[in-house]
């Protein structure tokens, strides 16, 4: 699905009414590309499904897509838990990960009938407290497993699968009345389609462990999120990224799944995790130029805009600069820089091209951990406009100082 086309019209007239920057979002394509990675995995494995990533982007219409279409929410704080159930998600199908969590909310959710991935022993001995005051209610447990896939990072989540804590979890659980291993799930951090054959290799062998050695038989097999999501040339070509797909990751992993369990009727669930490969690109970020100067033989162009919204550092973003219809003349190898006092707040090295106060930059691929980590740096953030297709619809109102600051006292 092609992003909308964006002119000199439409821009003048969003930004009349939303301000001189906001977030232009289309959720058709956050739509489009969950169905397509689902139709990735499910042709080879049809018991597959996504627990998405709020993290990425909590933005209330993408979660209530996400459960629309039968995906699960995957949180890792209470505040997330709260966006999901506000967006409607039943407890069932909401997953909470994550290294620390609020107790009393977790032990709500797992009353409730949804799961906590358990991430250390600590939690495990407060979730067994919580599971022995309430025996007549069935605990779905999840357990964080932490294993080598030859990707070089030691992952800070989880248990190690090797470790005397895994053990003791699992004999707990084996011998528990109401903790139901529901789920093992793991976490990795590097995004390469080549480390996906050992994810799923590592998972099956420790779901073959725990079924043998403790009876114990998980109904979802999570091997977690990072996937490159679909991006400019541009954009690959500087993380060094080859043209990867979808299909990429499923032939690597939900293929193998499908050897593996040939001919079960019984088979667990294959799930994985995904953000930014779905809400990668259905974003952009729109900032008008305020001035040009000359500083020292260097053109400067400041824009209403920072890094801090778009999460893009060291990097050239994929951009273009839209007419304003102002005065444009041609600038050579400007900076074009962002709102903050900070000196490497620089959202575009070496622009060659035409410009004028007024004009718009466009920044594409920013629906990733943009709005979620953008601080109340200096400026509160900008709204976000929904423009599928031919309606425009407020999906945030910008911030104002009331709501930032009602939390202190003057």
């Amino acid at each position: 699905m092609m992003q909308r086309a964006l002119d000199t019209e439409l821009l003048n007239n969003l930004s009349g009414k939303y301000g001189s920057s906001f977030y232009l979002l289309e959720s058709e394509i956050f739509e489009k590309n969950y169905t397509e990675l689902t139709a990735s995995f499910k042709k080879y494995y049809s018991k597959f499904n996504i627990a998405y990533s709020y993290k990425t982007n909590y933005i209330p219409k993408l979660v209530q897509i996400v459960n629309s279409l039968g995906g699960f929410a995957e949180v890792v704080s209470d505040m997330e838990l709260e966006i999901a159930l506000k967006a409607g998600v039943k407890a069932e199908h909401i997953i909470w990960n994550g290294p620390i969590k609020n107790m009393l909310k977790a032990k709500e959710l797992l009353l409730a009938g949804g799961t906590v991935n358990i991430d250390s022993i600590y939690e495990y001995e407060k979730i067994k407290d919580i599971a022995e005051a309430n025996r007549d209610c069935i605990l779905n447990i999840g357990i964080r497993c932490n294993y080598d896939v030859g990707d070089g990072v030691l992952s800070r989540f989880g248990f190690d699968v090797d470790g005397n804590d895994f053990e003791t979890v699992l004999r707990g659980i084996a011998v528990s009345k109401n903790m139901k291993l529901i789920n093992l799930q793991a976490h990795f951090a590097k995004r390469s389609p080549k480390y996906w054959q050992a994810r799923t290799m590592g998972m099956l062998k420790i779901y073959e462990k725990v079924l043998k050695k403790y009876g114990l038989k998980p109904e979802r097999l999570d091997i977690g999120g990072g996937i490159y999501g679909k991006m400019p040339d541009s954009l690959r070509m500087q993380l060094g990224v080859d043209n990867i797909s979808y299909h990429d990751y499923a032939s690597q992993s939900a293929k193998l799944f499908a050897d593996y369990f040939e001919g079960q009727t019984d088979s667990p669930y294959l799930f994985i995790e995904p953000g930014s490969a779905i809400a990668g690109d259905c974003m952009r970020f729109v900032s008008k130029v305020e001035t040009i100067k000359q500083v020292r033989g260097k053109t400067i162009v400041t824009a209403l805009g920072s890094q801090k919204n778009i999460s893009m550092t060291g990097i050239n973003p994929p951009m273009e600069i839209i007419d304003g219809g102002g005065e444009r003349f041609y600038v050579e190898e400007a900076d074009i820089v962002g709102f903050t006092c900070i000196e490497d707040d620089i959202l575009q090295r070496g622009y060659s091209g035409k410009v004028g106060i007024g004009d718009y930059l466009v920044i594409q691929n920013c629906g990733s951990y943009s709005v979620v980590m953008k601080p109340p740096f200096i400026l509160p953030n900008f709204a976000i406009i929904d423009i599928s297709g031919d309606k425009v619809q407020v999906i945030k109102n910008a911030e104002s100082f009331a709501d930032l600051f009602h939390t202190y006292s003057f």
